[in-house]
Formats: C-alpha cells, structure tokens, sequence
C-alpha cells in the first residue's frame, strides 16, 4: 500500500505522466516528454527506460532539430482502439494503436435514420471485420470511441433529440454498443469528434480556443475553450444551427423558424437548384459544379457561406475563438466559401474578435468524425493496464490516473495515416 507523498507513490505519479503524454501525442522525444510534463531530463530518461524494460513502450531513433534523438511510443502490443462514426448516410469505422497509426478503416452507405439496432448490427458486423484484418485479437480493444450525429446527454449518454434521429430517439447507443462489444465505449455527437479530431490531428493543431462547424444534413458545432471539448451540463453545447436569423423564415425541423439550418444545411440548400440541376444533385457535385465556375452552384454557396459567417460572427462575440474550421463536404469548396464566412464576420462580429480569427478548411476532410472517436478512447483511457509491467517492475501499485473528458492539445501529435 503507497502512502501519499511517499517516494513510490511519487514514482508511480511520474509514470503516469510520461504514459499519459506518450498516450496522447502518439509519439514524443524525451525532450519534449521533459517540456510537456515538467519532469527533468534525467528522470525521464529513467523513466522511459523502465518502462520499456516493462514492454510499456518502443524507443526508436530519430532526430531533432537536426540532432540525433529517441522517440518514445506506446508499444505496438499494448493495444488497440476502435472509432465508429454514424453519419445520415455513412457509417465509417477506424481501427488504430496506442502509437496514433490507423491499422485498418473502412466506410459504407447506410441509413442511419433507419432504427438504432440495424445501424449497430452493421456497426458490430465491421468492427469485427476490420479487426480481423488487422490480424490482432478483440481482446486487445481497450475502448471504442462512438459518434452520432445527433445530441447526447452526457450523463446518461440516451440521445436527447428526437427530430433528429426518430429511429434513435430513447436509445443508448453506448451501452448497447458495449454490451455487444465487450468493451468499454465512449460517446460523443459528430461535431464535438470532429473538433477533436481536427484539434488533435488537423487543422487546430496548437490552438486552445477553437470552433469547428460542421454543415451537412444538419448543422452543428464543436467547440474547443482552452484545449477542451466543451459540451454544456446537457451536453447540447454547440447547437449553432437553431441560431434564427429570420423569425418569419422556413419552418425548422426543431419547430422554430428561420434558424441557421434553415439556410445552410443539404436538405434546404439543394433543392434551390433542383430545378436547374436535376433532383439528383448531391453536396459533393455541387461544389464541383462551382469550382468548375457553375454560376449557380457558386451562388448558393457564396450564400451558405454568409448566413454561417452570420452564426459564427455570434460565437465570436460569445466565447472569442481564435480559429474556425470548416468540415463536411461544403468545406471542399475552399475559398468559394470561406471568403463568404470571413465577410460576414468581419461585419457581424466584434472588430476585435473578427481580427483574431483564422477562418480555414478541415484537414482531415470526411474522416475527421472516426479519427475523433480514436482520439477520444485515447483521451478517456486509464493508464493502470498499461503500467502493469512496468508497476511491477519498480515494486509499485496502485489506480493509474486519467485526462479530462476529452483531454488536452497533445503537443507534437502527428498525424494519423
């Protein structure tokens, strides 16, 4: 039994830190390890030494700064994390390592207003899949990572809307997906895990303050205030479509009129050109159809774009973030439609909060969802399994420790491939 303050109880807090940031950066040097835990360099080095002697972690060469250095992961065997992204008509599933590599991921049409139990039988079905093809066993999974687009009460993790998803409404899709699994199972709504994602991987590398707006069948927000997903005591933080910009506007599907998904979401701005370009015209072919100089097409995005600067000029004015990224396909048409968003909030928005802001594109495109999902197991997991070996190596015990909710900026995270 350690006593607080002790001198293993010290060592066991300092193993924990080094796992932890390894953990969550994918990959370190021992100098960064020192700069992002506080730890000397001499106690990182023994530390990272005992914990490879345990098997916790793989040291490979590397370099610098132009010099020679280690860089420190979580070992290949240690396990592997599963992300599961339910989109309107997709459903994408990743499976990755401790180290931040996605070993196997695949996506497929499905309908995921169906019912809750067909989307997670298909779930089930290509979870297993691709860790089949990954030649690893299930038991290694030491969490998945669950997004649907829709909101989730986050204590309960039930999802709270029932105009978003009629086939869902009332359903735990987290403890559903969990009995079927084995595993323990993370949850989150699509926005929030494309923010991480883009936060961890993407375009909001290093920023703390951060709002990553996803335009799709719906419209919602991540949104990052120092270095941590923000979700709100009910977990619907971030609903940026049912802002109203006109309250004589189009009927929302949440019953009010003129919100923001009035005017920006697939299913109101597709049908504007439906009798132009045929009722078969999808997002993805109406920003090709722009970028080729369709001047239709490029109307309704430049629109699109005004009416989210609209929103995003009120989420300046309310928490002051210093970046936003633009995800789902809409964010394909690059300046056509960030150009738009940037005028907007240059004339909504607070001149101050307006000149802070970077306006830009996802990097992660239509995976920033399941990597997300990674990055929350990633976030979520405790470090006792993992420092088993080493614990018993240096004669200690005890509960490892755990991030936050969703866990910092990772420094030096690389990118997933």
């Amino acid at each position: 039994m350690e006593t607080p303050g002790s001198q293993s109880s010290l060592h066991r807090a300092n193993l924990e830190r080094v796992v932890r940031a390894v953990r969550m950066a994918g990959s370190l040097t021992q100098a960064e390890i020192a700069r992002s835990t506080g730890l000397s360099a001499a106690t990182v080095s023994n530390i990272v030494r005992e914990l490879k002697d345990g098997g916790t972690v793989e040291v490979t060469p590397t370099s610098a700064g132009g010099r020679r250095a280690r860089s420190v992961s979580l070992s290949g065997d240690a396990g592997i994390v599963v992300g599961v992204d339910f989109g309107h008509t997709h459903l994408r599933v990743a499976v990755g390592n401790l180290a931040h590599q996605v070993l196997a991921e695949e996506s497929e049409p499905l309908d995921v207003d169906a019912s809750s139990s067909q989307g997670l039988d298909r779930a089930e079905q290509l979870v297993s899949r691709l860790i089949a093809a990954t030649g690893l066993r299930q038991d290694k999974v030491v969490g998945v990572g669950l997004g649907v687009p829709a909101p989730i009460d986050v204590e309960t993790g039930t999802l709270g809307s029932t105009a978003i998803l009629p086939g869902w409404a009332g359903t735990n899709p987290r403890d559903d997906l969990a009995q079927r699994l084995g595993v323990p199972v993370h949850v989150d709504n699509d926005a929030n895990l494309g923010a991480l994602g883009e936060l961890v991987w993407g375009s909001g590398r290093g920023v703390a303050d951060l709002a990553y707006i996803k335009v799709a069948d719906g419209v919602g927000a991540g949104l990052v205030i120092s270095g941590q997903i923000y979700r709100g005591p009910g977990g619907t933080a971030g609903e940026i479509g049912h802002i109203t910009l006109d309250e004589s506007g189009p009927v929302c599907r949440c019953g009010n009129r003129g919100c923001l998904e009035t005017f920006t979401a697939a299913r109101y701005v597709l049908p504007l050109l439906y009798s132009s370009h045929g009722m078969d015209l999808t997002v993805e072919r109406m920003v090709q159809l722009a970028r080729e100089g369709d001047p239709g097409c490029r109307r309704v995005i430049a629109d699109v774009g005004r009416h989210i600067g609209s929103g995003v000029a009120n989420l300046c004015n309310l928490i002051n973030p210093s970046r936003m990224v633009l995800g789902g396909q809409l964010a394909e048409a690059g300046e056509l439609v960030l150009a738009p968003i940037r005028e907007s909030v240059a004339r909504y928005a607070i001149p101050s909060a307006a000149r802070q802001l970077s306006v830009m594109p996802g990097a992660l495109g239509g995976r920033a969802e399941v990597l997300g999902a990674l990055a929350l197991v990633l976030s979520e997991m405790g470090d006792s399994t993992l420092l088993d070996g080493a614990a018993g190596a240096a004669g200690t015990a005890g509960p490892g420790g755990a991030p936050g909710p969703t866990g910092g900026v990772p420094a030096g995270a690389p990118a997933l491939s």
